[in-house]
């Protein structure tokens, strides 16, 4: 049975398409900066020192700011409204971005999992550096500071989108700040090893984000419904009137920005057509000011005489739908 005991999610569930917008963009704007600046600073400071481990996290921050450029794409095409040939809109684009994002994680885990593999078989003295361990430090200030406003506004948004780019953004600082433990305790005991070590545990590590963040791009694509929680509370916003005497064929999916709902809601078989018309308008405008980016359909039926389209998966028969969620609550 479909039925919640989680309390009231505290403040708007969802935002508008409009303010999601603007704060992914401006945290896009900061992603690509920090990546390309990175980038840029590393291969100077590599040109000079030629440091090859300094050259692979160079070539590692270009990664980044590659894959910062996909996701500044995706969040502006995930805005756009619907149009002719996308009746649904282009919600998706985030998710087609956040697996690219995963696949990028997976291909830097692979590589720094080789490397750290042959270094542990055949070690090899770390060289003292200066240099390139305080172009480190400056990058992992400043990823530090980029992952920390991506996760502010992933908690707003739930952009999946962000949501890779904040992943491998974070394998970037784990790689770095692993990196530097391991070259200090190489230095201070003397055994190559660790350096090695440190790198096996971070690719271990990325594996485990990536295979997340993929999984969360998958459930977007496959349509899988949304969190229980927000279910819970759109359900409750529409038995939150007498007169509506049960809900079936309740289903959600996200779509980037937007949320897709639609249901059939049980009413008086002998009331007016225009009384409801305006029971599910009234029921309409509810959720849509807890959920105003969300795309909702809502078909009315009779109660007690409607048809069974399909099963309904949430195990509740229409006629004590409501009066059964409403003793849950």
């Amino acid at each position: 049975m479909f039925v919640s005991t989680t309390p009231d999610p505290v403040g708007a569930q969802r935002m508008s398409a409009a303010e999601t917008a603007k704060l992914t963009a401006r945290v896009t704007w900061l992603s690509v900066s920090v990546g390309l600046s990175l980038a840029l600073l590393k291969a100077a400071v590599w040109w000079r020192s030629g440091s090859v481990s300094l050259l692979a996290s160079a070539a590692d921050s270009g990664l980044d700011f590659v894959a910062a450029l996909g996701t500044f794409w995706a969040v502006r095409v995930a805005v756009l409204p619907a149009d002719a040939e996308h009746r649904y809109g282009h919600g998706k684009a985030e998710a087609f971005a956040s697996l690219l994002q995963a696949g990028l994680v997976f291909a830097s885990a692979a590589l720094i999992a080789r490397e750290a593999i042959t270094h542990l078989l055949r070690p090899q003295p770390v060289q003292d550096q200066g240099g390139a361990i305080i172009v480190m430090i400056v990058s992992v200030a400043a990823t530090l500071a980029l992952v920390r406003a991506q996760a502010s506004v992933i908690a707003q948004t739930r952009s999946v989108a962000i949501k890779g780019d904040r992943a491998h953004y974070v394998a970037d600082l784990v790689s770095n700040a692993a990196a530097i433990v391991g070259i200090g305790l190489a230095r201070l005991s003397g055994e190559a090893r660790w350096d090695a070590l440190a790198g096996v545990l971070v690719a271990g590590w990325l594996i485990k984000g990536a295979i997340n963040v993929l999984r969360e791009a998958s459930n977007e694509l496959l349509d899988r419904e949304v969190d229980e929680a927000d279910r819970h509370q759109i359900l409750k916003l529409a038995l939150d009137d007498q007169q509506v005497l049960g809900v079936h064929q309740f289903r959600t999916r996200a779509s980037g920005p937007f949320l897709h709902i639609q249901m059939h809601m049980e009413l008086e078989p002998d009331q007016s057509l225009a009384a409801a018309h305006e029971i599910v308008e009234a029921a309409e405008h509810r959720i849509l000011a807890a959920f105003p980016s969300a795309d909702l359909v809502i078909h009315a039926d009779p109660f007690g005489l409607s048809e069974h389209h399909d099963r309904d998966f949430d195990g509740l028969s229409v006629g004590r739908y409501a009066k059964n969620f409403r003793n849950s609550v």
